[in-house]
This record gives structure tokens, C-alpha cells and sequence, in this order.
């Protein structure tokens, strides 16, 4: 193993930050990029590796590459459209880490060339697929780093529900996944990691903020923030004006917050069916399953699933209970923890720093009654929560 799959590989969810100055489906987006500047803050903001195109459609050179290759030390991808090996002795004699190999663009006999010539020169890559044959011709070729590009190059349409479908499919094997393109929120990249993604790669959304380090920042930050027990749509707009990455909704007959259905959601964050029991199709992007206890609407702690996948557990209080030792079971629980139980905005961020949760879920606390939420409660526990 390189240091770029090594950094891909960390816990965690990570990031390939791009630097690029214009894009074929966007267009000009930050025609002043300083790839020395850019790459530095990106590192100093978390950033796994940083990618930089290097193909004058996107406005760069390998000027750009060496450029960012003298401000930092983190690794580098080369990005561009590469059929020779002569590309690759260029990409690695300017500073490169790791090249990308484009399987739309080369056959299997070319890719498996690139990929043993960039052996051979202590080069990585980083092989993309965009569909399924695509990607069994990565893990036929024994690819290390697969990227997963839910962008299609001819129509450049985004399709991130065949992306993330692809990249659940790569769960069997020991490929690092990247997801590429169209990463714009949290939820977004916490819709790659709960598929199986180790790393998102983003580009357009860095170079078209602000402050592009604080973006990538963003992006990476955890917890999530989950408003639970909506029961209005009012309700569930107000959670997303304040920021919530997930909106819950609960299906059982007997809880006070029992919601109609899994109300409207956004494609940039995530919904959640609450279920105790057995679960239903409800048609949200994820299902969270309580179980039943004799005499209570609930049992304790709940299950996140992903199509039918456990992706995260739910550490929640005994329906109506408290319990003292709640943040310390919290805190020893391996693995992505969503943290629940009366929680909100007076005691959130004391809980996020003795536990360090993948995400937090508050409902009951932020109501005016019950299913009906006070909208000043949501926005302050969000914000407390970050």
C-alpha cells in the first residue's frame, strides 16, 4: 500500500479536495485558484489527499501540480485524461502521488498497462468507474483505489442513487471507494460513507464557496444533526432552514410523534423511518428500528439500517427514563454511535464532547407539544450541536 490509499484508509470518512478552475458542466468556477494556496489550506482543513487537474479543459497544467506539490506534503492525485505511459512519467516527475485512469477512456489492456507502469514508478492510482461494467472491469483489474463517479462524462447528469448503489456493491471487496462528484452537504457525503464509501472526492462545491478550506471543513464535520418525531411539513422546513442533516419520522401507532408518513426531503439530506419492531418500506434513505419491550411505546437503543444494512447503532434512554450513566455507555460503544435521549439545545454540546457521536437526535425536547416542534428549539439545538 501508497501513502494515498493509506490516508483514504483512515477511520473516518475522508476527502480528496480538488483543486480546479473551471469544470465542462459548471463553468468557470474560480478562474484565479492559487493550487499552492488552495492545497495548503485543504491539508491544514483535513483533507485526505488533494487532487489537481492538470488538463488545460479545466484550466490547468502541470504547473499547477508542481506548484501544489511545493506547499504541501500531503498526497497528491493528478487528474486529467491519461492513455500513455509517457502521462504518467510526467504526472510523477512533477510531484504526483497518484494518477487517475479513466476506464471510459481505455481498454482493459491499456488500463492494466497504465496501472503496471505506474507501479513500476512508485505512482498510485486511482481507477474510476461510472457504471457497473465499469466497475467489474476495476475489481477485475485488482484496483487498490476505485473511484465511483456518479457524474456521466457525455451527458455530465449527476445520478447519485446508481453511484451509491455501485459503491454498496464494493463492500466485498478490499478496494478503498472513493465517491466522486456532487458532494455539495454533509448529508451527502454521509449518504457515500453509510453505502460503503471510504472517501468523497469534491470539487465544484469547494471552488465555488467563499472560503473553500471552511467548505471542505463542513463537509467533514461531525456530529451529524438529526430532528427527530416530525409530524408537519412546516416543521420539517424549518429543521432544514437551521441546517439538519436527517429528518426523522416516526411510524408507530402508539408514540405521541406518530408522523403521517415520511414527509417531503430534499435529495441534500436524509431522510429517516422510525420504526419499533419490524420495519416497513416507507421510501426514505434510511430506516431506524427500535426494539419492542413489554408496556412501553419502545425499547432503548435502535438500529440504523441502509438498505437493509446495520450502518450505525441508536444509544438512546428507556422510553420515559433517565439514566445517569447514559453519556458514559455512549462513549464505550465501538463503531458510528447516533446519540439520542432527551437531548437539545442546553445540554447538546456538553454531550457531543463526552461522547464524540457520528450524530445526534433530538425530539421530544424540541417540541411546543407533542409533533409539533418550537422552530427557535430546533435552530438553537442545531446550532449547539455543531
Amino acid at each position: 500500500m501508497g501513502r494515498f490509499r493509506d490516508a483514504l484508509a483512515a477511520p473516518g470518512l475522508g476527502a480528496i479536495a480538488e483543486v480546479k478552475r473551471r469544470s465542462p458542466s459548471a463553468g468557470d468556477l474560480r478562474l484565479d485558484a492559487d493550487p499552492a494556496r488552495l492545497a495548503a489550506q485543504f491539508a491544514n482543513a483535513g483533507a485526505a489527499a488533494i487532487s489537481i487537474l492538470v488538463d488545460e479543459r479545466f484550466g490547468g497544467s502541470l504547473d499547477d501540480l508542481k506548484a501544489a506539490r511545493s506547499a504541501t506534503a500531503a498526497p497528491l492525485l493528478a487528474k486529467g485524461f491519461f492513455s500513455e505511459e509517457l502521462d504518467l512519467l510526467k504526472l510523477k516527475l512533477a510531484g504526483a502521488d497518484a494518477a487517475l485512469v479513466i476506464l471510459r477512456d481505455v481498454d482493459d489492456q491499456r488500463a492494466a498497462a497504465l496501472v503496471s507502469y505506474a507501479r513500476e514508478l512508485g505512482l498510485e492510482t486511482l481507477v474510476e468507474a461510472h457504471d457497473a461494467n465499469e466497475l467489474h472491469r476495476a475489481v477485475a483489474l485488482g484496483a487498490e483505489v476505485i473511484g465511483v463517479n456518479a457524474r456521466d462524462l457525455t451527458t455530465f447528469e449527476i445520478d447519485r442513487a446508481e453511484q451509491l448503489d455501485l459503491v454498496a456493491r464494493l463492500g466485498e471487496h478490499d478496494a478503498v471507494v472513493v465517491a466522486e462528484s456532487g458532494v455539495h452537504t454533509r448529508a451527502h457525503g454521509a449518504a457515500a460513507e453509510l453505502a460503503g464509501a471510504d472517501a468523497i472526492l469534491v470539487g465544484s462545491a469547494l471552488m465555488q464557496a467563499d472560503d473553500p478550506a471552511q467548505k471542505l471543513r463542513e463537509l467533514l464535520s461531525r456530529p451529524l444533526v438529526k430532528v427527530c418525531g416530525l409530524t408537519r411539513q412546516d416543521d420539517v422546513d424549518a429543521a432544514l432552514d437551521a441546517g439538519a442533516d436527517m429528518l426523522g419520522f416516526i411510524l408507530v401507532e402508539d408514540s405521541p410523534r406518530r408522523a403521517p408518513a415520511v414527509l417531503d426531503v430534499p435529495g441534500d439530506r436524509l431522510s429517516v423511518a422510525v420504526f419499533v419492531g419490524d420495519a416497513e418500506d416507507a421510501g426514505s434513505d434510511l430506516v431506524q428500528v427500535y426494539q419492542r419491550e413489554e408496556g412501553r411505546v419502545r425499547g432503548r437503543d435502535a438500529v440504523l439500517f441502509r438498505n437493509g444494512r446495520a450502518v450505525a447503532h441508536v444509544v438512546d434512554l428507556p422510553w420515559e427514563e433517565r439514566d445517569p450513566l447514559h453519556l458514559q455507555r455512549a462513549a464505550a460503544r465501538e463503531g458510528r454511535v447516533v446519540l439520542a435521549g432527551r437531548l437539545g439545545p442546553d445540554n447538546v454540546r456538553e454531550a457531543v464532547r463526552a461522547v464524540r457521536p457520528w450524530a445526534v437526535d433530538a425530539a421530544s425536547r424540541l417540541e411546543a407539544e407533542p409533533g409539533v416542534k418550537d422552530h427557535d428549539k430546533v435552530r438553537a439545538f442545531v446550532a449547539a450541536a455543531r
